[in-house]
Order: structure tokens, then C-alpha cells, then sequence
């Protein structure tokens, strides 16, 4: 099998316990290099906790994860950020107290190439012109949408090879939602692999390659994302059709 064929990152029947309920039961899922995959699902359907196991961030209970072919179940968070795979968490995570240039430069504190830092710091202004407008700023006196920019915008200093982006559109509006998503697909033709966890089933699956539909600890669904879009099950769940 070729380097190019093995998935960049692969879910091998993995489950992972929560609080003492096994939140997610044996899922299997792959993202190729290149892709926009989405994980869609109803509110407590396991995204999440998905997104947390494959960091690092809560142990497995059985299965096994792959990061460029490679076994990396247990492995801590820090050493998987040094090796390009990123979440931009729920709630954006802020140092509120910092300025947006300095959460900016914590998102490349892996990194020491200077010159090449100053680069995309401003690739990231380019990507977000507001946060330039305020670059001075301190997160904590952002608007939510403006958070959620400054959240992707210092997870992409780091030059993730895999982006993974948990509820990017929750508690904003819909200007600035619609901002997020063209800039999910700006980053995503830049060549950032991403996976996207997201309840707005319709917006995941109209920017994204491939999606998979999470029911209570399973995945229910897979395939084509316009196929998904387009499939009488999740346009009754998801958004609001009857069959």
C-alpha cells in the first residue's frame, strides 16, 4: 500500500467512556489527506467525546487510533499538536487576557522559526481582516464570532497537517456564521485536512467531501456528503423534513 493511500487519520473501532457512560461505542472512521470530512449529529450523539479521544484528551476504552499510518492511541495531546494534528475546541478556549497578536503567538510556541511565524501571522490577518483591525485587542472583549476566527486563526499557526474543529458555528450569528464556513473552505483549499464536528447538518455537508452521521455512540451513516444531503433519513432528522 502506498503512502498516499493510507488515510491520514483512521478510527478503528474505537470506544471511548465518559463520565461513566460509554459515550462513543466502536466507531470507524477515515480522513484522507486533502479531505473536508464531517461528523454530524444531534446534541449528546458522542461528537465530541470523539474529538477529545482522538487528542489525547480522554483515554480510549478499546479500539485504536492511526495518525499518518501510524499508532498513536495514548499518545498526549502536546506530542500530537508537534506532529500537526490541531482541534480548535467548543467554547474557543481564549486567553482573555492576552492580546489577539499574543494568542496568536501561543498558537505557534511548538514552532521557532521566526521569520516564517511573522508569515502567517499575517496569512491568518489576511484569512481574518477584522482581527487585524483589532490586533491589539484583548480575547476576552471579542464577540463570539470574532473569538471563533482568533480560535482557527491560532490553530493554523501552528501548520496543522490535520485540523479538527469542534461546533464552530454554535452561539453565533448567521453573518458570522456564514463568515466561519468560507473560511473552513478557504483553509481546506489551502490543502489543511480537516475534521469538522458540527450540529448545523446542512452547512457540514454542503462545504465537505465525505460526512458521517452519529446516532447515540454509533455512526448510523457514511458516504458522499452530497449523497448524505440528499438522503431522506438525514434530511428527517436533521433538517427538519418529514419523510
Amino acid at each position: 500500500m502506498s503512502a498516499d493511500s493510507v488515510p491520514l487519520l483512521a478510527l478503528e473501532r474505537v470506544a471511548v467512556s465518559y463520565g461513566g457512560i460509554q459515550a462513543v461505542k466502536g466507531i470507524d472512521v477515515t480522513v484522507r489527506k486533502g479531505e473536508l470530512v464531517c461528523l454530524i449529529g444531534a446534541n449528546g450523539a458522542g461528537k465530541t467525546t470523539t474529538l477529545k479521544g482522538i487528542c489525547g484528551l480522554l483515554p480510549l476504552k478499546s479500539g485504536r487510533i492511526r495518525y499518518g499510518g501510524d499508532d498513536v492511541t495514548g499518545t498526549r495531546s502536546f506530542r500530537l499538536v508537534r506532529r500537526g494534528l490541531v482541534m480548535v475546541p467548543e467554547g474557543r478556549g481564549m486567553f482573555g487576557g492576552l492580546t489577539i497578536e499574543e494568542n496568536l503567538a501561543m498558537g505557534a510556541y511548538i514552532r521557532n522559526d521566526r521569520a516564517a511565524i511573522r508569515d502567517d501571522v499575517e496569512r491568518v490577518f489576511t484569512l481574518f481582516p477584522r482581527l487585524k483591525e483589532r490586533r491589539r485587542q484583548t480575547a476576552g472583549t471579542l464577540s463570539g464570532g470574532e473569538q471563533q476566527m482568533l480560535a482557527m486563526g491560532r490553530a493554523l499557526m501552528s501548520r496543522p497537517r490535520l485540523l479538527l474543529l469542534d461546533e464552530p458555528s454554535m452561539g453565533l450569528a448567521p453573518l458570522m456564521v456564514q463568515k466561519v464556513f468560507e473560511t473552513i473552505i478557504a483553509v481546506s483549499k489551502e490543502g489543511v485536512t480537516i475534521l469538522l464536528i458540527e450540529q448545523n447538518a446542512k452547512l457540514a455537508l454542503e462545504v465537505s467531501d465525505r460526512g458521517y452521521v452519529m446516532e447515540s455512540g454509533e455512526i448510523t451513516l457514511d458516504g458522499d456528503a452530497a449523497a448524505l444531503l440528499h438522503d431522506p433519513k438525514v434530511r428527517s432528522a436533521y433538517l427538519g423534513e418529514a419523510l
